[in-house]
């Protein structure tokens, strides 16, 4: 495979940017036209899929609304039955007594609730069961309730309100539903009361609810109980269709149907098929009404259609590829003079920019756009180029000013100990103590061996300033620095910090006056170190601190006051940022009359620091 893959690379790669562009083109055409093209099949199958759940959802509301009717018709029918007063009252008396009165009973009053049954098609038969010892069985519509199976069921009855359905009934329970209501009189005395039972055959209750052998649901009746339980048309399609699966269809359908749940389509797949089902519950039933269609009985119509949009998708792909061949070789010809460019810049000639012909509001194509990414790169690489060019006349203009800072170093610094030595011969050890500071000074500025210097080089520096600043005017500056001694090790740019520290003292406390330095370090997001100089003096305005505030982010171009040494907070900003990018440099905050506070940041990361 991978042989197979570093072949096709290598084809690909020697290939003519003509037959790669044609190859690009052809992707980016056919495959949006295909994937267009299956979305549009797929949507039309939502959509239908929806339809039919519509459908589904109408029909088997509409079954719940008709059996529910009809069960209203068996409830009204046991409620007539039930009025017929003398006749319920002489099956619970002494039937055995009198044969007139027997035979009276037959004429009138069974022949009343016989014309009942009779005027009801959907009812077969209606029986009494009935707890009397005195009882004569010689009508089928009259039992004992011996012969009522089971005999317990009359507490069922009482706690469900005293009337109840069964789908499958006790007595032919196969193919009959039945209804089953307490017959309570009010002289009873007997502890079982009596029970009057209607049945219904499935095949006239049902007939027109599932009479339906087409369509695309297949309309069932499940017991809620008994999943192994229910009843549908064996005419229709489905069963025929799904054959000896169809036991396990209605199962699994059986084990997700949810009374709370019912507006909710089910889904389930058995075999390779999927199936949709939709269901309404019947409580007195305690039974569902389920209307089932197979997934690939509704989709029959959308799968036909792939062939037929394939068809049309490769004719229409067959037209664009000859406009793209076109087009590619137009944009070939623009090329040239691409490349016509970059040879010219390869020979160092960096102004040959690609005229684009385009005005300054028009943006092109994308060949356009590479021609004006390319005039701008050119533009960057002169502009760092010059750049370079001033990062380095800037470390040479230091250098040259440490040079001649150093002309006659060496008489200088004799010069100074031979007035230091006059000062201890005449017992001055504060004039001694000065000039040490003043000869160190002088040492650490003009010795520029490297761009870098210790941490702890320059605070010695700025020790030897404070001393002898403390000498000269009389002051008392307070310098602290508890740094850890890593940090002292570390490498940062020469006389960056001496700067701040003069300003901190020519400007923080009045002549003569004292103020307290305090300098430490921090480390940022571990990608920068600062170093905070922060003094207790007198604090900067809030017009002069926002306007260095502004000069410091880039927003302004007024210069930044330097100190006397002529290395200024604007010096050191600036270099800072030249040599090591925007985010290194200084920040300064300050409230008035509390204190001032220098940060200055630098790249974390202890190498190629320098630059001055």
């Amino acid at each position: 495979m991978k042989d197979l893959l570093k072949n096709m690379r290598k084809i690909y790669r020697n290939s003519r940017i003509s037959q790669k562009l044609l190859l690009a083109f052809s992707l980016l055409i056919a495959v949006p036209a295909i994937v267009v093209s299956f979305l549009f099949i797929r949507t039309q199958e939502n959509q239908l899929y929806k339809d039919a759940m519509a459908t589904g959802s109408s029909h088997v509301s509409r079954l719940d609304e008709q059996l529910r009717s009809r069960m209203n018709i068996i409830e009204n029918a046991s409620s007539t039955a039930l009025r017929q007063k003398a006749f319920v009252d002489f099956i619970h008396s002494n039937m055995r007594g009198d044969g007139l009165r027997l035979v009276k009973f037959r004429q009138n009053q069974f022949e009343q609730m016989h014309n009942i049954i009779q005027s009801h098609e959907m009812i077969d038969e209606l029986s009494f069961y009935i707890d009397n010892p005195n009882l004569f069985e010689i009508w089928p519509e009259i039992y004992h309730f011996d012969k009522f199976e089971p005999q317990d069921y009359w507490t069922t009855l009482r706690d469900e309100g005293g009337s109840a359905y069964r789908l499958f009934a006790y007595k032919d329970g196969e193919h009959t539903l039945s209804y089953y209501r307490l017959v309570r009189l009010q002289d009873q005395q007997h502890k079982r009361p009596s029970i009057m039972e209607i049945r219904a055959s499935h095949n006239v209750f049902f007939n027109n609810l599932l009479e339906e052998t087409g369509g695309d649901f297949f309309s069932v009746v499940m017991d809620g109980a008994n999943s192994s339980r229910y009843v549908y048309n064996p005419n229709h399609s489905f069963p025929q269709y799904v054959e000896e699966e169809l036991d396990d269809i209605l199962g699994t359908i059986h084990g997700q149907l949810d009374v709370l749940q019912q507006n909710n389509p089910i889904k389930v797949h058995v075999g390779d098929h999927t199936y949709y089902a939709l269901y309404r519950y019947i409580a007195p039933l305690d039974a569902y009404v389920v209307d089932i269609a197979s997934h690939q009985a509704l989709m029959k119509g959308p799968r036909s259609w792939y062939g037929f949009v394939a068809a049309i998708t490769l004719s229409t792909l067959l037209m664009l590829l000859l406009l793209v061949s076109l087009t590619i070789r137009r944009m070939l010809r623009r090329l040239d003079g691409v490349l016509a460019s970059m040879r010219k810049v390869r020979k160092g000639q960096l102004d040959a920019k690609i005229n684009t012909g385009l005005n300054e509001n028009e943006t092109g194509d994308e060949i356009d756009e590479v021609a004006v990414s390319y005039n701008k790169m050119l533009d960057e690489i002169k502009r760092l180029m010059t750049q370079v060019v001033d990062k380095q006349l800037i470390a040479k203009n230091a250098q040259l000013h440490s040079l001649h800072a150093q002309i006659n170093s060496h008489f200088l610094y004799n010069a100074l100990e031979s007035i230091r030595m006059q000062a201890e011969i005449q017992r001055q050890p504060a004039i001694a103590d000065a000039l040490v500071s003043l000869g160190s000074l002088l040492r650490y500025s003009m010795k520029w061996r490297s761009d870098t210097v210790a941490l702890s080089e320059e605070l010695a520096n700025i020790q030897s300033y404070i001393q002898f600043i403390n000498f000269m005017e009389g002051g008392s500056i307070v310098l602290t620095a508890d740094l850890p001694q890593e940090v002292l090790r570390y490498a940062i740019p020469k006389m960056c910090m001496q700067p701040i520290v003069e300003n901190a003292v020519h400007h923080a406390a009045p002549p003569g006056g004292s103020v307290h330095i305090q300098i430490n370090v921090s480390v940022e997001n571990d990608s920068l170190l600062l170093i905070d100089i922060r003094d207790d003096g007198a604090g900067v305005g809030p017009e002069m601190l926002a306007s260095l505030q502004a000069v410091l982010r880039g927003d302004s171009d007024t210069p930044i006051v330097s100190s006397k040494n002529g290395l200024g907070l604007e010096n050191v900003h600036k270099r800072l940022q030249l040599h090591y990018g925007k985010d290194c440099g200084l920040w300064i905050d300050s409230v008035q009359g509390a204190y001032t506070c220098v940060t200055i940041r630098l790249p974390w990361e202890n190498v190629n620091l320098g630059g001055w």
